[in-house]
This record gives structure tokens, sequence and C-alpha cells, in this order.
């Protein structure tokens, strides 16, 4: 009987070794991996951030729990987003009564994180050096690629192609120079590129027709040169396109005003001539349409009518000339129009939407009479 018990007993405590030996197993399972919080670690390194102290979260062996603007994967634990936005609601920065504000670089030991979904570094004003070029190599799993609002410079890398996975590229805000790579026609699940407000020269790659999932294309107060390629009016889910504040030549394709989704158009501040297509201003789904300061040419077309519905018409600061179009007044909806600095001529229609208009929407042409203008 004794004998029995001491098997029993050795038994007991054998299980229990395996258990505490399983246990400790799960713990490490279920922490991040020891290259994840190594590669969080030197990412950190690189960056100084003095005021709201997130950095002090990022303690401890386990990333995956309680490290500000750190999410992992609930299947294999592995780091999958980081979210570090310099303005948010977060308590963090409603405490401190500010937006925040860090300098330093991005580390490319970022690219050891090859599980990553999103990496979104944004609003930090003082985070500069050049984006990582790994990222195109080794973050293939990247859907959200966002670094808005920093001083990055350099080129965007020239592989960016290779992220098809990205839906939103954002790198608006910063002083990045050089073309837009070829390459980037490759980034076939791509829906919203934002690449506003910085040093970007060349041309549109004339096959960005291929983006076929974009909906908003937005390329504004840059250095491009050359024509808008006709590509674009393939791109059906297309609303919102910002070509602003450029060096954009050529003509308006005439095929971009049958597209049924796009609603917004800025194209001011660019060198385009030609004329404007009557299907621009026919097109009854556009509410923003913003040609001011190119070199428009020719009349203003009749073309609007009871489904007209614009929140914005600007074709000031042309070479437009001829009259006013009567059909103005059958329009639905016209809410800011300014046509001012033209060669327009003879008397401006009366009724809805002039009787709302100012004289600055109408000041500076060759021979325009009429309320709110002198008398014809």
């Amino acid at each position: 009987m004794e004998m029995m018990m001491r098997r029993l007993r050795l038994a007991f405590v054998m299980v229990l070794m395996i258990m505490v030996v399983m246990h400790s197993a799960s713990t490490v399972v279920e922490g991040c991996s020891a290259s994840d919080r190594e590669a969080l670690l030197d990412f950190k390194a690189s960056l100084n951030e003095p005021y709201l102290g997130i950095f002090s979260t990022w303690s401890g062996d386990d990333c995956c729990s309680n490290w500000y603007g750190i999410n992992c994967d609930p299947t294999n634990h592995r780091v999958a987003d980081i979210n570090l936005r310099g303005e948010s609601e977060d308590p963090i920065f409603l405490k401190a009564g500010r937006s925040g504000r860090m300098t330093g670089s991005i580390s490319p030991s970022i690219c050891k994180l090859d599980r990553l979904t999103t990496l979104i570094i944004a609003d930090w004003k003082g985070i500069s050096g050049e984006i990582p070029g790994c990222i195109t190599s080794s973050l293939l799993s990247l859907r959200v690629l966002d670094l808005v609002g920093n001083r990055l410079s350099g080129h965007i890398p020239p592989s960016i192609g290779n992220l098809r996975k990205v839906t939103v590229l954002n790198l608006a805000d910063n002083d990045l120079s050089g073309e837009l790579p070829a390459s980037i026609v490759q980034m076939s699940s791509l829906m919203h590129l934002d690449l506003r407000n910085n040093r970007i020269s060349g041309q549109i790659p004339s096959d960005i027709g291929k983006l076929t999932m974009l909906s908003r294309v937005l390329l504004g107060r840059n250095q491009i040169t050359g024509p808008i390629p006709n590509s674009i009016a393939t791109i059906y889910r297309l609303a919102d396109l910002d070509l602003s504040m450029n060096r954009i030549s050529g003509s308006i394709p005439e095929q971009l005003g049958r597209m049924p989704v796009l609603s917004t158009i800025n194209l001011d501040c660019n060198s385009i001539g030609g004329q404007i297509p009557a299907s621009l201003l026919s097109n009854t789904g556009l509410g923003i349409l913003n040609l001011s300061r190119n070199g428009m040419e020719g009349s203003i077309p009749d073309v609007f009518g009871p489904k007209t519905y614009f929140m914005a018409l600007d074709l000031s600061y042309n070479s437009l000339k001829g009259k006013i179009p009567t059909t103005l007044l059958g329009a639905n909806f016209i809410g800011h129009l300014d046509l001012s600095h033209n060669h327009l001529c003879g008397p401006i229609p009366i009724g809805e939407p002039f009787e709302h208009l100012e004289a600055s929407s109408f000041d500076y042409n060759d021979c325009l009479c009429g309320n709110p203008l002198r008398t014809c």
C-alpha cells in the first residue's frame, strides 16, 4: 500500500510539473514575440517625444499589452498595428491639453515587424529623414500606410508597387521630392491616395487607370508637370480628384466629365489650356469644380439644367470669352460662383443664382454689366 501511495504521489508531482511547463509555454505564446519587442524598442530609440510620455507605456515583456498605439493579432500574438497619431482625442492628449510633437526618424527596424497590417505615424510635425526602403520589401501585409504631417524627405521608395494589399497610402504634408514611382500603378488594392503638399515632380503615370479601386486621388500642392492622363477617366469609383497647385499643362480630357461617381474636381493654379469640356458642366453628379488660375479659353458651355447642383463653381482667372450662359437660371442650386478675371461680356442674367452673388464674382471682365455691377 505504501509503495502504491509513493507511486501516486510521484505521478501527481509529474503531472503538476507538466502543467507548470505547459503554463509557462502558454505564457510565452500569449505575450508578444521577443523579436517584435526588440524591433519596437529599436524603433522607439530613434524617436523623441518629450511632452506626452507615450513611450513610457512601452515597458514590460509583453508589447501586446498596454503599449500605447500597439495592437497584436490575437491568433499569433504578432504585432499587427502601430497607430501613433500626434493629433488625437485620446485622453493622454486631452489631459495634456496639446497635440503631440515628436522628433527623430523612422528606424528601418520597423521592417522586422513583418506581420504589420497598419502603420500610422502621423501628424508629429518633427519626424524627419527618409521613408525606410525596406518597408516595400518586408511589410507585404500592410493595408494602411499613413505618414501624413511630418517632415519626411527623400523620394517615395521606387518599389512602392510591391505593397499590393495597401488600401490607404497617405504621405501628405511632408517634404518628399522626386517623381511618382512608375510602380505605384501596381498597388491594385489602393483606394485612397494622398500625396498633397510635398515637392513631388514629374508626370502622373499615363497608366494610372490601372488603379481601378481608387476613390480619391489627392496630389495638390506639388510640382507635377505634364498632362492629365486620359486613363484617369477609366477609374469608375473615383469621387475626388485634386491636382491643384501644380504645373500641369495640356487640356482637360473630355471623358473626365462622364465619370459617374466623380463629385469634386480641383484643377486650380496650373497651366491647363483649351476649352472647358461641356461634359464637365453638364455632369449632374459634380458638386465642386475649380478651374481657376489656368489658361482656359473659349466660351462657357451653355449646358446647365434643372439637375445642375454646384456647391462651388470657380472659373476665375482664365481667358474665357462670350456671355454668361442663361441656362444657369434653370440650375437646381449654385452656391459659390466666381467668373471674375476673364474676358466675359454682356448682361448678367436676372434671377437666381445671380441675385445672391456679389460684385466680386464678376469683377475684372471686359464688359459685363447689370446687377450687381453697373447698369447696362
